[in-house]
């Protein structure tokens, strides 16, 4: 894998363009962080992490919770990264990624203790607004310290003028989970495994349209840091609130993908396009096509929905999984032009080309699309 480098500029006193700007999922992209799977453990054995892994492989995790991941399932999702941030660096994209960090070092604080997870995902703890970067508070226990293998690469994007946040760090005590906690049938009220005792939000919740920011209340996400997110940006943002209909929620990068400006895709199982904001009316709201089934038998820690795990790299070019044809189509018909790139062997380790990566700078300025 490729090691974590200096940021490509001059030894210089004189301040330039702040490395970090990026404001939505479509603008021209310049610079992105790519995960890593050095030290890469299985989740820890915890309600959280339970409900979200598909059930069809729960027991499987449960069983092999906190050891490392083997190196069969390793190795070929190294060579995805590797063959991800060649085409990356070929389209002239700065790539960056964090330092190593073990996932069986024990992470201890004076309530708990649990085994760490991995680097493959930086989007899900991290949000990038403008020229800000906010460490998130996710609720995995087993996340509680992953920022500190992205510690030099923020601590260098500062020195260059980005403005660099944390929002508070949680407690994850006991009360913020509900151990009693089952997956909501259809007909049921829709209920969450974590409660409101205190903030805690996943990045990857979260996507950026501008001034216009849209959110799912989800099994990582609650009320309380959808709100500490909303005060802390103020008025020069606004957040909404998607409902979703998937009983285990987790993550927005599989339910709803904006394509640029006027163009957003959603997932047909989890959006009633009826029930969007009013502020979407004037989109083209695009249905998803139904998932292809990769060859192989993938275990996968995510739902066959990472189809729509995609990376723009501007507003027609997007990197898609290449098993997926039918999204492939899709994308052709709207006016898109798929990069196809193979990244199954990547699922087991929570995601596809939009969890792996952060990006940091693209090109364009805030605007709002839709007043």
């Amino acid at each position: 894998m490729h090691p974590s480098t200096q940021l490509d500029r001059p030894s210089t006193t004189t301040q330039g363009p702040c490395p970090v700007n990026s404001y939505n999922e479509w603008d021209p992209l310049e610079e992105i962080i790519v995960g890593r799977l050095d030290g890469a453990v299985i989740p820890s054995n915890h309600i959280s992490i339970n409900i979200s892994v598909p059930r069809r492989v729960r027991p499987l995790f449960s069983l092999f919770a906190g050891i490392r991941y083997p190196g069969f399932m390793v190795k070929p999702a190294e060579r995805e990264i590797e063959r991800l941030i060649e085409v990356l660096r070929g389209e002239g994209v700065t790539v960056r990624q964090p330092d190593p960090l073990d996932g069986r070092q024990w992470i201890r604080t004076p309530y708990w203790k649990s085994r760490g997870f991995c680097t493959a995902c930086p989007r899900d703890g991290f949000l990038v607004v403008g020229d800000e970067i906010i460490e998130t508070p996710m609720p995995w226990r087993c996340r509680h310290f992953e920022g500190l293998a992205y510690r030099k690469l923020f601590q260098e994007y500062h020195r260059y003028g980005a403005r660099w946040t944390s929002a508070p760090r949680p407690s994850l005590k006991d009360d913020l989970y509900d151990f009693n906690f089952t997956v909501p049938k259809d007909h049921e009220p829709m209920r969450y495994v974590i409660t409101e005792a205190e903030p805690v939000f996943d990045a990857a919740d979260f996507t950026r349209c501008g001034r216009d920011i849209f959110v799912t209340r989800s099994n990582v996400t609650n009320l309380s840091g959808i709100d500490w997110l909303r005060q802390h940006l103020g008025e020069d943002y606004r957040i909404h609130i998607l409902e979703s209909k998937c009983r285990q929620p987790m993550h927005i990068d599989s339910t709803f993908i904006p394509l640029g400006p006027g163009k957003v895709m959603v997932n047909p199982d989890f959006i009633d396009v009826d029930r969007l904001p009013p502020i979407l009316k004037k989109w083209d709201v695009l249905q998803a096509p139904r998932p292809d089934k990769a060859p192989g038998q993938i275990i996968s820690l995510c739902s066959a929905w990472l189809s729509m795990n995609t990376l723009m790299l501007d507003h027609k070019r997007i990197i898609v999984e290449h098993h997926q044809k039918s999204m492939i189509r899709a994308l052709k018909d709207w006016g898109l032009e798929p990069i196809p790139l193979p990244f199954t062997s990547f699922a087991p380790f929570g995601g596809a080309f939009h969890c792996a990566t952060l990006d940091i700078r693209r090109r364009g300025t805030l605007q709002s699309y839709f007043d």
